[in-house]
């Protein structure tokens, strides 16, 4: 673990903060300083008060003075509770609970250092706690499936997610991003406030080969042109190195150890209709590193096949009060991936979301949705060969087939920067293992900015 992680979540912020601002430039230094020694602006929030979008207000006008010279913070917090209700691999009764801070900012490269439309961006993440999915799941089960709280995936470490650079060109026409990136900033991207990891974001990232979301980064570069204010095209190169995903490696910005380069394009159309947004995405993927091919055999055998193709589609249908800003939104995602390689060959996912149900709390929102994953038939291939053996008969792995994740959840908005969200979802057949029984698990989502 890396130092001061044992530290409470107070002291790795301010620390976080303390080696970020050691680290910036001194131009960078000197605007931030300029702009705390100017007289204080008025101030626009008080610390904790409702209608701030941060906990702790403006300080005293000193985040406004900071966003004007150019400098943004962001200090997010997310924590996700789980509780088996009934069902699961161990049918036990329990709740854990993970969480994700995360310390961001962002520099306005024109303001600060007079380079036109360019920005940096600079994000650490630190995850803890555990999830429910151990006991929900079969242990031995050759392919993973779902996870009921998604902020746990990666396991308790402290990381750096993001440091890029975004420099565009020709009035926004044409965007170059460089530097450490995770796949899900920009590829197969959608708005989610699901705690099922099964209609969250990048989906392709969950169950493609060596393609690593947040919080994992890794050295990439993409290149975006924006054709017209409602159709880009997209591609990317990311560096893949497994030892990214160690824990020891959080800050590590080395390349030694590099496995190969994966290949993302995406075409989208972001269109508004009748005043309501929409986004429809298509992308396709492929890498050139050798993965284990599944089938009957020994699981030595290996390929460099991967590839995959994915949707994204998303549509505002309804407005609630002559406001674009309530109503109902419809989506579905899916995505196939290689059938030599892949442990999840097949998603697909639907559901619904709703913005300001109620006239007397228009903030809230709620959303449903089900989820479909399927593993490839070539993993219960490797599964009869391996258990024909005889070390395998005497521990037996499980046959996979198919697992559907249902979710309801309703957001409470209790101020601007804190919300509650309770959920309910619904497992069948956790880990794809029909044996298993079906599961009802309870959560709950707290979020905060400060």
């Amino acid at each position: 673990m890396p130092s001061g992680a044992n530290d409470s979540p107070e002291a790795r912020v301010a620390g976080d903060k303390r080696s970020l601002m050691r680290r910036l430039p001194m131009p960078m230094l000197a605007a931030i300083a300029a702009s705390m020694a100017a007289p204080q602006v008025a101030q626009a929030y008080s610390a904790f008060a409702p209608d701030s979008p941060y906990m702790f207000g403006d300080w005293g006008g000193n985040r406004t003075a900071l966003e004007d010279a150019g400098v943004s913070f962001d200090f997010d917090y997310v924590g996700e509770m789980g509780s088996i209700l009934d069902g699961g691999y161990r049918d036990s009764h329990v709740t854990k609970y993970s969480d994700q801070f995360a310390v961001g900012a962002n520099f306005d490269l024109e303001r600060l250092l007079s380079i036109p439309d360019a920005e940096f961006q600079i994000t650490v993440t630190n995850r803890n706690g555990h999830s429910v999915n151990d006991r929900l799941s079969d242990p031995n089960a050759t392919v993973g499936g779902s996870s009921v709280q998604e902020v746990q995936g990666r396991g308790p470490v402290t990381r750096l997610t993001q440091f890029w650079y975004r420099q565009r060109f020709f009035d926004d026409a044409l965007v170059v991003k460089l530097g450490r990136i995770p796949f899900g900033d920009d590829f197969a991207t959608i708005d989610s406030n699901f705690q099922n990891l099964a209609f969250g974001g990048a989906q392709p990232g969950n169950w493609g080969n060596n393609i690593y979301n947040w919080p994992i980064a890794q050295w990439a570069a993409v290149v975006r042109a924006n054709m017209t204010p409602q159709w880009y095209a997209q591609i990317g190169a990311f560096n893949l190195n497994d030892s990214n995903l160690d824990n020891d490696n959080g800050f590590d910005l080395r390349t030694s150890g590099t496995q190969g380069t994966l290949f993302p394009v995406e075409l989208g159309y972001t269109p508004t209709l009748n005043g309501m947004a929409g986004a429809y995405k298509l992308g396709f993927y492929t890498q050139n590193v050798e993965n284990r091919a599944y089938g009957e055999g020994p699981d030595t055998r290996t390929s460099d096949t991967n590839t995959g193709l994915y949707y994204v589609v998303r549509q505002q249908v309804t407005t609630r009060g002559g406001s674009a800003d309530r109503g109902l939104t419809l989506f579905s995602m899916g995505d196939t991936n290689n059938g030599d390689t892949a442990g999840i060959d097949r998603y697909l996912s639907i559901g619904a979301t709703y913005q300001g149900p109620f006239d007397a709390r228009p903030q809230d929102d709620a959303g449903i949705g089900l989820a479909y994953l399927h593993v490839n038939d070539d993993v219960n291939d490797s599964v009869d060969y391996a258990n024909a053996t005889p070390a395998g008969s005497l521990s037996p792995l499980p046959r996979q087939g198919h697992e559907y994740d249902a979710e309801v959840y309703y957001s409470v908005n209790l101020t601007n920067y804190l919300t509650l969200r309770p959920n309910l979802q619904y497992v069948v057949n956790p880990s794809a293992v029909d044996s298993v029984d079906n599961a009802w698990v309870l959560g709950t989502t707290v979020k905060a900015s400060f």
